[in-house]
């Protein structure tokens, strides 16, 4: 299959950064977001004015503000949060969209009301078209800079995944093919939570013993988890796994982490939030993770605690120092 052109729901950092990636591999572009200033930066300076604002934007990416321009393009990118996902697509279900573009979420999470992940949402809204998704260690910051990531794409249908594959290969960029939707999915919204944890620990002024250990701990948590919600085993030991999770719990560019930091120098939730001014995915993943996890009745401590952290109100020290002293175990179980 064969792209020339894309639709790119969400104008932010990751919509930004995806659109000048593949502005050498389509004819055009198309940005759809919900702020007028934002479309006009583009369209007449050719530079987002609120997010990767050093970024300038080739001629073929041009920005909008209705999302049924979204429906003459043959392939619809979601880069929007996943709490906009759902309303979007139904947005654009309304306006018409014909049953062969494809629909490639970049989404890192799981809906609230639901515990749907963002391909079930627009399986459901969308039943005839293909759906895919694209996860891994992918700052939009280093990927607008044109600097050397992978990431993987995940479709059961092989001919969308190959179509997929070639148009996001470019000599920087390195994209892998999967089946596991499921995984790839989960790897990206379960990592969030522990980048608030790895943020904390930072904050808290824990060494990098206990910043380690704590990671090593969550990668293995996560991989629990993944596999009794439906993702297999060598997914989360992949670039949407333990890739993504390194990415986000030790770099400066990660919301999530930022979050985490402010949290362990003694800063409330809502201060943290309001001076991020950007969606911290963490944050609402910790409430909708940690109620699939008890659902699926599998052991979490780590998001537990984050759980306790952010929505319960315990001190932010306490409550990692008590995961410390929860009984020992082998290491396998």
């Amino acid at each position: 299959m064969k792209f020339d052109s894309a639709a790119i729901l969400g104008s932010g950092s990751f919509g930004t950064a995806i659109a000048k990636l593949l502005s050498p591999k389509l004819d055009r572009i198309l940005l759809i977001g919900r702020d007028v200033d934002v479309a006009n930066g583009i369209n007449v300076r050719h530079r987002n004015p609120q997010y990767l604002t050093d970024i300038s934007l080739p001629e073929n990416v041009t920005a909008g503000i209705e999302i049924s321009g979204a429906a003459g393009h043959p392939l619809l990118i979601f880069a929007v949060p996943t709490s906009a996902t759902r309303r979007c697509a139904e947005e654009i279900a309304n306006a018409g969209l014909p049953a062969t573009a494809v629909l490639l979420s970049c989404a890192k999470g799981i809906e609230k009301s639901s515990g749907d992940r963002m391909s079930e949402i627009l399986h459901e809204v969308f039943p005839g078209n293909p759906v895919a998704v694209l996860s891994g260690p992918n700052h939009a910051e280093e990927i607008a800079l044109g600097q050397p990531a992978c990431a993987v794409i995940g479709s059961v249908d092989a001919t969308i995944a190959d179509g997929l594959q070639e148009v996001f290969t470019l000599p920087h960029f390195r994209p892998y093919t999967s089946t596991d939707l499921a995984g790839i999915e989960l790897g990206g919204a379960i990592k969030n939570v522990y980048a608030i944890a790895a943020g904390i620990a930072h904050g808290l002024g824990l060494g990098d013993n206990a910043v380690a250990a704590l990671v090593t701990r969550a990668l293995a948590e996560m991989t629990r988890l993944g596999i009794a919600l439906g993702g297999q085993m060598e997914t989360f030991a992949g670039l949407s796994g333990v890739g993504d999770l390194l990415v986000t719990c030790f770099s400066e560019h990660s919301r999530n982490h930022r979050v985490g930091v402010a949290l362990g120098k003694g800063k409330t939730l809502e201060e943290t939030v309001q001076s991020l001014g950007m969606v911290a995915e963490g944050v609402p993943n910790t409430l909708s993770i940690h109620e699939a996890a008890r659902r699926a009745g599998v052991r979490t401590p780590i998001i537990d605690a984050m759980y306790c952290i952010l929505y319960e109100g315990k001190p932010a020290a306490k409550a990692l120092m008590e995961l410390l002293s929860r009984d020992t175990r082998s290491e396998c179980e």
